[in-house]
């Protein structure tokens, strides 16, 4: 195959196809009210649900389109063709790419590690995350899916009229044994009340999922949820997914990113977590056949040591991404 044969391949695989339902005046005057009202952390969750549609050829999420909107579809689409052409190494949207299929994986092995019986997952600020309509590994599990009320109420409204659309390449169904979406801001002390009067169960087998939340919040906020869900520990078997920014992270958007840890598996112990496993993208299990080229910024990071925070070659800061799973027992928690 021809150098340009195969970059055709590989932008065809990028393709974007908006569907009828999504140019519809419904779902346009939906995403309108979107991109008025809400604030920059909500907008993340468009800009994530783009990200997992146009990376449709890996993360098979039916719904993605239709919660990403089309403006966040074809501004990401308009990068991924600037960074084709010449020939980046790094595409856009393949963190996200390889942070949402860690997070899927594990949730997995996860759930399995519990042994069947009744289980529980907990995705912490969900946004447009559209698991429960394509995670077969939840059928057993009840989702709780918690973050601000009107971003569920928009998600619920988008979702109701994507089930009610004609279209059978496009069937949504429920994966997970229930879905109970929560209206709670986990920076505030009542989230935990809310998420039980809701249904959920202290004591009953628990997945915590945090992916793409932590480092919006405050170092007292995220250490006060990480805390409330240690606490599960001394109740039952508890496994917590999360994804850490290092500091120099936080650098790419001062406005934005304020939680940050460099050593999460040095954090989370004291806290009352244990068997933490941290890793980088470009790592074994955080792969996925995505990060070839040993150049690419992710491979270039994990050769260094953890604690350099400049890059030896170029003096650039060493923006690193930590996946982390944790878990605890009663009998494992730490005084």
């Amino acid at each position: 195959m021809l150098p340009e044969e195969n970059g055709t391949e590989e932008m065809n695989m990028f393709e974007l196809k908006l569907s009828d339902f999504l140019l519809s005046d419904t779902v346009r005057a939906l995403h309108a009210s979107i991109n008025e009202e809400w604030d920059s952390l909500q907008l993340s969750a468009c800009q994530t649900a783009a990200g997992r549609a146009l990376w449709k050829h890996i993360i098979h999420d039916p719904v993605a389109d239709i919660l990403a909107g089309e403006k966040y579809l074809r501004n990401l689409h308009e990068k991924i063709k600037k960074d084709k052409l010449s020939n980046a190494r790094e595409i856009s949207g393949v963190i996200l790419a390889v942070r949402t299929l860690w997070f899927d994986s594990n949730i997995e092995s996860a759930l399995n590690s519990f042994n069947c019986g009744e289980n529980q997952v907990v995705l912490l600020g969900a946004g447009m995350d559209a698991r429960t309509y394509r995670l077969s590994c939840l059928k057993e599990s009840n989702v709780f899916e918690v973050d601000f009320p009107k971003l569920l109420q928009m998600k619920a409204t988008l979702l109701q009229a994507a089930a009610g659309f004609n279209n059978e390449n496009q069937k949504l169904t429920l994966k997970a044994k229930s879905v109970t979406r929560v209206a709670a801001d986990i920076r505030d002390d009542d989230w935990l009340e809310k998420l039980q009067k809701s249904g959920f169960i202290p004591g009953r087998k628990t997945v915590w999922v945090l992916e793409g939340i932590l480092y919006y919040l405050s170092h007292i906020d995220a250490v006060q949820v990480l805390k409330t869900i240690a606490a599960d520990c001394t109740l039952t078997h508890t496994v917590l997914l999360a994804d850490f920014m290092n500091k120099s992270s936080t650098t790419l958007s001062h406005s934005t990113f304020h939680f940050y840890s460099d050593w999460p598996d040095h954090l989370l112990p004291t806290l009352g977590f244990s068997d933490v496993k941290v890793s980088q993208i470009g790592d074994p299990d955080a792969h996925f056949g995505l990060m070839h080229d040993p150049l690419n910024l992710f491979n270039r990071l994990r050769n260094l040591p953890r604690s350099i925070q400049t890059h030896p070659d170029d003096g650039t800061p060493c923006c690193r991404l930590y996946l982390v799973k944790a878990s605890g027992f009663p009998q494992q928690t730490i005084p």
